[in-house]
């Protein structure tokens, strides 16, 4: 017997995978919500014009999903989440993209959270060389993380 031989992700994640409000993880106008967004990156450092990035998250529980633009740009409005189970508050997304066999998980951690992030279990296992492509940058009342597939500023990806 034979396996079935796997097939990419993409590049057709609009026809039933992108929604209309799914950048929407909480409503707009929700107290103490911001926008995270950042660029989806491929290994040669151009954006990815054709991903999707979800992001999930507990305390409150949020789910987004947006699709990246012409420019590799994605948008989700969400809440800060709490801590959960001794790891500092964090965001988990999932990114969708061309030549992808499976989706690939990472996390975003926030920039003021410098004790809860130093004594972080995932943080503190990649090192602090690592780490920073997992902290988000505060942009105003937002937050901006970059994701790259691959290259020299590859982002923590996590094994499930």
């Amino acid at each position: 017997m034979t396996e079935t031989p796997s097939q990419t992700v993409g590049p057709f994640l609009t026809l039933g995978l992108a929604w209309r409000d799914g950048h929407l993880a909480v409503p707009l106008g929700t107290p103490g919500a911001c926008w995270v967004s950042g660029v989806l990156r491929d290994g040669a450092g151009e954006p990815v014009t054709d991903g999707l990035v979800e992001t999930w998250q507990v305390e409150p529980e949020a789910f987004g999903r947006a699709a990246t633009d012409a420019h590799g740009r994605y948008a989700i409005h969400t809440v800060k989440p709490g801590a959960v189970d001794g790891q500092a508050p964090h965001i988990d997304i999932s990114v969708f993209a061309r030549g992808l066999l499976d989706r690939v998980v990472t996390r975003l951690y926030f920039p003021d959270e410098s004790a809860a992030n130093a004594a972080d279990p995932l943080l503190a296992a990649v090192g602090p060389e690592r780490a920073g492509t997992l902290v988000a940058r505060q942009s105003g009342a937002d937050l901006v993380l970059d994701i790259h597939l691959r290259g020299p500023h590859e982002t923590v990806f996590l094994t499930l």
